[in-house]
């Protein structure tokens, strides 16, 4: 497979209105990708999208909706189609973390996670999976995170998700092996985003180093980028998810719980 032509890609951008969403949008259209971007906050989407409309020339179509509902993929498919908008790649970066014990997480604020990190996740890749394979080159971009691969403590929920995004997508590059689209699971670790205002503390980075989004979303386009690229990649905190990998876990879930309750200190 060539590298990747961008002029000629249509991406869905999900929770593109900050962070690490709208990082994704402006490397994106930097490259020449006409955007879809989504997320609930629609003057943010909409200063974004004068920004990238101006800036590189590109398209940019705004949908200011949640994704926090399990046919949120086929609900998009079908209203993008229906206004002849026929994407060829995808962003699944929407999600959100809850930092507290979990005897003390509000048990619907739970569900949403789930509903949003995955289902809502699952959703959106089966509804272009098929359409992507199809395309010369396409993507599909799951966003995952480092704490996917240990035990997270006080972020349990937040953290389960994450395993199962990475399993997911991992598997799913499998399955696209052959064809035009190429799929990536980017792993990050703590970030200097919105993410721990949402989760309810600053703590939530396990006293780590946060990196930049700008930095994280290179990574994940240059590599899916590459004509042969691995399933998964890690953007920072790598020594800690080796250490995950071959340290006992009962050894790793201690270490992340006292991490946290430091940094809580």
């Amino acid at each position: 497979m060539n590298r990747i032509d961008y002029s000629t890609q249509t991406v869905i951008v999900t929770g593109a209105s900050s962070g690490l969403g709208a990082e994704f949008a402006r490397q994106l259209a930097a490259r020449g990708a006409n955007l879809v971007l989504v997320a609930r906050r629609e003057d943010r989407l909409t200063a974004l999208a004068d920004e990238l409309t101006h800036r590189y020339g590109v398209n940019v179509i705004t949908v200011a909706q949640g994704l926090d509902r399990p046919d949120a993929g086929r609900t998009l498919r079908t209203e993008l189609e229906s206004r002849g908008i026929f994407a060829t790649g995808l962003v699944n970066n929407a999600g959100f973390g809850t930092h507290n014990p979990f005897g003390e997480e509000d048990p619907e604020r739970l569900q949403q996670l789930i509903t949003l990190n995955i289902s809502a996740l699952v959703d959106l890749s089966h509804a272009y999976f098929d359409v992507f394979a199809k395309q010369k080159t396409s993507i599909l971009i799951n966003v995952a995170s480092l704490l996917g691969f240990m035990p997270t403590p006080y972020l349990s929920v937040y953290g389960a998700s994450k395993a199962f995004v990475l399993s997911f997508t991992e598997s799913l590059w499998e399955e696209a092996r052959g064809t035009g689209l190429r799929v990536l699971a980017i792993s990050p670790g703590a970030m200097a985003t919105e993410f721990f205002d949402a989760a309810g503390s600053q703590a939530a980075d396990y006293g780590t180093r946060r990196a930049r989004p700008e930095d994280v979303v290179k990574t994940a386009l240059d590599t899916v980028n590459k004509p042969s690229h691995r399933p998964s990649v890690i953007t920072n905190g790598r020594p800690l998810a080796i250490a995950a990998r071959f340290l006992p876990r009962g050894t790793v879930v201690r270490f992340m719980g006292a991490s946290i309750r430091r940094s809580n200190r």
